[in-house]
């Protein structure tokens, strides 16, 4: 992120990021990353999606325990940027079961006053967050800034891999159209990731091997709009089981 302008706001930039950022335990049904948080930093990744319960501030995904909790993943993205004092993370915080409406309360407290986290809802300017962790809201978490999310209710469920990669591509459209407008209270985010399960097609195609059919032509498809207008902007692009080069694709966006 060094290159970039302080003065361009963060929601005028392309960002990738993971969905479910610490699902790494669980199995092939669970499972949604394969590298560690610190790997996910160091590989590129700028946008976290967690999964918080008002147990203790335990990461979950669904009923499985993931081995970590938001304090530990503040401590390892706060170490990350003391190192990398160009970056900025945005960090997405879900309040799920159990005591999921205690969940707000319990991070306040947490994180105090801590000036480099930023709470508030207004979209900053890269100078303005430089070194710090950029809350996101989600459901009943209000600390942070508001996502427009592109996809519906239910578009995570996959049946087969050629409607996922028409979805994907009016996702994106959608994402660059609001990121060329005027109107700057949210940022774009866009979903790559799915699964099958809840559906007819059972465990037939869970998210790791969405992602095996997705990722490769996710990059074929970002390379082949930058060839054609490297100005588009999308937003956050949130993967399951990204590759450098699917990374290094979206960060070309911003140059």
């Amino acid at each position: 992120m060094a290159k970039l302008d302080n003065n361009k706001l963060v929601s005028d930039i392309t960002i990738p990021g993971t969905h479910d950022t610490m699902a790494l335990y669980g199995g092939s049904m669970a499972e949604c990353q394969s590298w560690s948080l610190e790997n996910q930093l160091k590989a590129g990744i700028r946008y976290l999606d967690l999964r918080v319960s008002g147990f203790k501030l335990k990461i979950m995904h669904g009923i499985v325990y993931q081995h970590t909790s938001l304090s530990d993943v503040l401590s390892t993205i706060k170490q990350f940027l003391q190192k990398s004092t160009n970056e900025f993370v945005l960090v997405r915080i879900k309040p799920v079961f159990p005591s999921k409406k205690s969940v707000q309360n319990l991070v306040e407290d947490l994180i105090g006053n801590d000036n480099n986290i930023w709470k508030e809802s207004k979209i900053p300017t890269v100078g303005e967050v430089r070194g710090k962790i950029v809350l996101v809201q989600k459901n009943g978490f209000k600390l942070g800034i508001s996502l427009s999310e592109t996809d519906s209710k239910g578009d995570y469920k996959v049946t087969k891999i050629e409607d996922k990669k028409n979805k994907i591509i009016k996702h994106l459209e959608e994402a660059d159209k609001q990121c060329k407008s005027k109107i700057k209270e949210k940022m774009s985010l866009v979903y790559s990731s799915g699964t099958s399960l809840g559906t007819y097609m059972g465990i037939c195609l869970l998210p790791n091997a969405v992602a095996r059919e997705i990722n490769p032509w996710l990059y074929d498809q970002l390379k082949n709009q930058f060839n054609k207008n490297p100005k588009l902007c999308f937003g956050i692009i949130a993967m399951d089981f990204p590759n450098f080069d699917l990374i290094d694709m979206i960060i070309k966006f911003n140059t």
